[in-house]
């Protein structure tokens, strides 16, 4: 098993070397890290979680022009290199294929504890600090403004609306990152997802007084 996850690492990070900063090979270390400590205590398949953590984001639908069919193909791809058995591959391919948020509109077809625990690590890379460093990095990415009062956050949109979105980057904050708290799935998650919550409620707080010149 540690051959397939040291191949795994090493493959992710030359996939992922110059990626965007907030989707490179440090997020995926860092959901990986995370799916190992939720996965300590929960009944799931070990190897699944990590090689799903692992190529969860091999190629983001954002950097490829919004097709979602490239990172599980590519994932499924190397691993059909590697001496993993085909259900471990079908599993992997499934959770990423279903791990991310699209506004909400990612929720049905599959489900399994090992996606669960996945979804919920990458979920907690969005939240905090190192989420809000992440929000603000892909907005300067993608030349999006900070913040425009007039343009309010749009809580309703299609998958479509939300892939294309250019709203400005503090709007990103209430279409999608102070909604993840209440969708977490394990009881891990959701303990961890409290704290960074707290903490993005407390940096808008300070961001919108110093927007507006308050001492």
């Amino acid at each position: 098993m540690q051959e397939i996850i040291d191949a795994t690492e090493l493959f992710v990070k030359q996939e992922l070397a110059g990626a965007e900063g907030g989707h490179d090979w440090w997020h995926i270390y860092r959901v990986w890290q995370q799916s190992r400590h939720i996965a300590s205590k929960e009944q799931v398949d070990m190897l699944v979680v990590e090689l799903a953590a692992l190529l969860h984001d091999i190629a983001d639908s954002k950097f490829h022009n919004g097709d979602e069919q490239v990172g599980p193909a590519k994932a499924e791809a190397f691993l059909q290199t590697q001496p993993v058995p085909q259900h471990i591959i079908d599993h992997v391919v499934s959770i990423i294929k279903h791990i991310s948020f699209k506004g909400g509109h990612n929720n049905g077809g599959f489900y399994s504890p090992e996606l669960a625990v996945v979804q919920d690590a990458d979920r907690l890379d969005a939240l905090g600090a190192v989420g809000i460093a992440r929000a603000f990095n892909y907005g300067g990415f993608k030349n999006r403004a900070l913040y425009d009062p007039a343009i309010t956050p749009q809580l309703n949109m299609t998958k479509e609306e939300y892939k294309h979105s250019a709203a400005p980057t503090i709007n990103h904050f209430y279409e999608k990152l102070l909604l993840l708290k209440d969708r977490m799935n394990t009881e891990t998650g959701k303990m961890l997802a409290e704290e960074r919550h707290a903490f993005m409620e407390a940096y808008l707080a300070q961001f919108y007084k110093e927007w507006n010149g308050e001492v």
